[in-house]
């Protein structure tokens, strides 16, 4: 991984620069030409992400229908390389006193790795420039802190909102418009308009290098808000209430929350947004029973055939209607991330279905049923969840009867929606 120069400043000694929050990183994997081979649970480690053979196929595919993913993997590597130090207590930390995974480079990483999927571009998105930014970030705000010998703790908190929110500009995006700019950071640093997450990490982020000049002298929170239009703000956490604990973004809940933010605004079926992105897929597939789709509107049904149509004639990213490519990258990273969620498995198989990759469909299928079956068997009362189980079964056994069928053992990576290099824009 790049090691990052210290920022200079007149303000502060270069003592004082980022790398300082993190231990060196490990060791890197040697190279390979699958790089998800060595995405493997390693023996004698502490930290397991994927405990089966299954391979991620999304970087395989691009390559065998001729686009270069040379940057993505490297960006995918890296991001491994952050979060492979996430242990069960790290992934417990509140952000704002994470020390081991540098937050703010592996949502860099994220953003770095889409941007190569759909650009295809030569350049790679410079995340060393963007980390720097962020630093600057915590340097401006220098000159707007005047220390006072009776400053309160919720005084100082103010001054850093004001000073992000007011002089520097940023703001919530509107999370029920379809809109990536919000979702990745370096687009969050150039336009200041984020969702919650990120701006919740780069607040973060200001208060790690403060506490690390030592301007934060007290145990400081950020309340994350649950709602759609709030500002994630900080708090004193000795003052902090029973409430609020539900409000602590952990360094493992913010990489999911960054990751599933992702996953529903590239998910390519964005009809009927009360049904779980599953139900959408599968409904497009024929695996539901249209029975229990009472009600729908004629749009729905219409989104839904129009959704498949277009990944049918190779078009698999459409304004308002999703991207294969990010949806498919954010479900491998949300795989990795955690490996014991087996409706990640579950959403990822039929993305593979939707794609016409039958054989890896069915893999993560079974991986599913297998961690399924290992949970204890808690019947939901939401009815959802009933219909989700029998759609997966009808998936189940139409892949089943497809792998039966001679010729459609391997996958057949041209005759997918990948195939198609033509962009829509």
């Amino acid at each position: 991984m790049c090691s990052l120069t210290p920022t200079p400043s007149s303000l502060l000694p270069s003592a004082f620069s980022k790398f300082q929050l993190y231990p060196p990183p490990p060791p890197q994997f040697p190279s390979s030409s699958s790089c998800y081979s060595r995405l493997l649970c390693r023996a004698g480690s502490s930290v397991q992400h994927v405990s089966t053979d299954l391979k991620l196929v999304l970087h395989d595919a691009l390559d065998a229908s001729g686009i270069d993913t040379t940057h993505a993997r490297e960006f995918r590597e890296e991001f491994y390389s952050q979060i492979r130090r996430l242990t069960e207590i790290e992934k417990e930390t509140s952000i704002c006193i994470n020390r081991h995974v540098d937050l703010g480079r592996t949502a860099l990483y994220i953003a770095a790795e889409d941007d190569s999927l759909v650009s295809h571009s030569s350049v790679p998105l410079p995340v060393d420039a963007f980390i720097s930014r962020l630093d600057d970030l915590s340097m401006d705000y220098c000159p707007h802190y005047k220390p006072a010998y009776d400053s309160s703790p919720e005084m100082f908190l103010e001054s850093i909102e004001r000073f992000l929110y007011v002089h520097k500009g940023f703001s919530r995006a509107n999370e029920n418009l379809f809109q990536s700019r919000p979702l990745y950071l370096h687009s969050v640093l150039t336009h200041r308009s984020g969702s919650a997450a990120l701006l919740s990490l780069i607040y973060s982020e200001i208060m790690k290098m403060l506490r690390l000049w030592g301007l934060l002298y007290f145990d400081a929170e950020i309340f994350f808000p649950h709602d759609a239009l709030s500002l994630p703000t900080g708090y004193h956490k000795q003052k902090s209430k029973e409430s609020d604990q539900i409000h602590i973004m952990t360094s493992g809940n913010l990489l999911v929350e960054m990751l599933n933010n992702l996953k529903h605004a590239f998910w390519p079926f964005q009809h009927d947004s009360n049904k779980s992105l599953f139900l959408r897929a599968a409904h497009a597939a024929n695996c539901v029973d249209k029975s229990d789709f009472v009600g729908e509107s004629g749009s729905e049904i219409a989104s839904a055939k129009a959704a498949q149509h277009r990944l049918d004639r190779g078009v698999w990213t459409s304004v308002r209607f999703g991207d294969m490519r990010r949806s498919l990258s954010a479900c491998e990273r949300l795989i990795l991330l955690n490996n014991n969620d087996a409706n990640e498995f579950r959403d990822y198989s039929i993305l593979l279905y939707h794609c016409g990759l039958y054989e890896q469909s069915l893999e993560y299928l079974n991986k599913y049923q297998e961690l399924k079956n290992l949970q204890d068997e808690v019947i939901s009362p939401d009815p959802l969840c009933s219909l989700e189980d029998d759609a997966a079964d009808k998936l189940m056994m139409r892949l089943n009867l497809i792998m039966m069928e001679q010729g459609w053992s391997q996958p057949s990576y041209s005759r997918n929606f990948l195939g198609n290099s033509s962009e829509p824009w």
